[in-house]
């Protein structure tokens, strides 16, 4: 059971890490392409990649709430 518990918390220390870095990168990506004048396609690409960080941290997310259900 300790075990368990154990996992389940880093396994929600890992979401959180990859929610927070997700977003940080992407607002560091954002204020970069400003600044240099980057094109619309280019930060795109950054939202992107973005919206893939988030969508992998959603899938943690669910597998961490199905392994606590169980």
């Amino acid at each position: 059971m300790a075990g368990e518990t154990e996992d389940t918390g880093k396994a929600g220390r890992r979401l959180s890490l990859v929610i927070a870095g997700t977003g940080v990168l992407w607002v560091l990506a954002n204020l970069i392409g400003s600044e240099y004048g980057w094109s619309n396609r280019v930060r795109a690409l950054f939202d992107l990649l973005a919206l893939a960080g988030f969508g992998g941290a959603l899938w943690i997310a669910i597998g961490l709430w199905r392994a606590r259900k169980d």
